[in-house]
């Protein structure tokens, strides 16, 4: 992965939800951030387009990444 930007995506083991790495980030979290799908990928970021799920600490990350104020 990119630019040290790891996704993550939650899961559920019982009713306790645990974060583990995903495999890219998804359309809404790119488009939150500012990115469009060809700027994310120049910056090597890998996408998910299967995911429709948004969080706010991976639109975090990506605002990081792209030195930007969290909103």
């Amino acid at each position: 992965m990119g630019g040290g930007a790891i996704p993550l995506a939650k899961r559920r083991k019982g009713i306790t939800p645990y974060w583990r790495r995903a495999r890219g980030f998804s359309l809404g979290e790119l488009k939150e951030a500012g990115l469009t799908v060809d700027q994310a990928r120049k910056l090597g970021l890998t996408i998910d387009l299967r995911r429709n799920s948004k969080h706010d600490e991976n639109v975090k990350r990506l605002r990081e990444l792209l030195g930007l104020k969290p909103a």
